[in-house]
């Protein structure tokens, strides 16, 4: 089999927003690497579809489970709901990647109090909630990992992303927090901090950028998004999904508490 060594045999992963983009590169490669996947998303026809795609495509040898679960982590009881739904089945939950996200595009002035309050709730709040649920098991376990999906917004900022600027950069310091808590227990807490990936979250993005400035799309990707890289192009979720999967192998043993950038040379200028 071509992935011979199947190294996370026997581990629980969630992953969250695990349907589309990131979470379902993560989800693949994890899967492929013997990981039994709990698909945690609000589209139910895609996150469904996508389950059976997986055991489908399993190789021989690997005797994984793929399933489904539909919740919306921008509410506070479904998230909690979601959590004791996991341990109820499967009983631990050796990974957790935090991955779940939306983007809004407006300035300070214009960015309301509910809308923040949506994006905090679903991208900093559900991660410490599963989180503080999970952290038990891994610690009876002996053994965790927290994959954290932050952005190079988690270490810089920019014009009209106020509140995924803000919360990116608070899920950056969950990760901190956490690690310095969980290392005794064998638990490592690591942040991916991913340039713009090629995702249907982008592409939304750049369209909204383009109103915002008055731009082509075109001109929105050279030059908004792309202008500042030392690699002018976008990353592919495969990209975030094959270093998610090595800050799981045990070669990873000893990263934790960090942000590990995978951004095109974005922040080094």
């Amino acid at each position: 089999m071509s992935s011979s060594i199947l190294y996370l045999a026997d581990r629980v992963a969630v992953v969250t927003g695990g349907a589309s983009g990131i979470g379902k590169a993560c989800c693949i490669k994890l899967f492929a690497l013997g990981c039994t996947i709990v698909v945690c998303d609000t589209n139910e026809e895609s996150g469904n579809a996508f389950v059976k795609e997986l055991e489908s495509t399993a190789e021989k040898g690997n005797k994984a489970q793929a399933v489904f679960m539909k919740v919306d982590l921008s509410k506070a009881d479904e998230t909690l709901k979601f959590a004791k739904k996991v341990l109820d089945q499967f009983g631990v939950v050796h990974i957790l990647v935090n991955n779940a996200g939306t983007q809004i595009i407006a300035s300070i002035e214009e960015m309301s109090d509910e809308t923040f309050r949506f994006m905090n709730e679903l991208m900093l709040i559900s991660p410490f909630v599963l989180t503080r649920e999970f952290l038990p098991s891994m610690y009876e376990a002996k053994w965790g990992r927290i994959l954290n999906i932050g952005s190079i917004h988690s270490l810089v900022a920019a014009p009209g992303k106020i509140a995924y600027t803000t919360i990116k950069h608070g899920l950056l310091g969950l990760t901190k927090g956490t690690a310095v808590e969980a290392g005794e227990h064998g638990v490592t807490v690591n942040c991916i901090c991913p340039f713009h990936v090629r995702t249907p979250l982008v592409e939304e993005q750049t369209k909204e950028q383009a109103e915002q400035y008055n731009m082509s799309e075109d001109d929105v990707k050279d030059k908004v998004l792309l202008g500042d890289a030392a690699i002018k192009r976008f990353l592919e979720s495969s990209e975030v999904a094959a270093l998610c999967a090595f800050l799981c192998s045990e070669a990873a043993n000893g990263m934790t508490g960090t942000e590990h950038r995978i951004d095109c040379g974005y922040t080094a200028k």
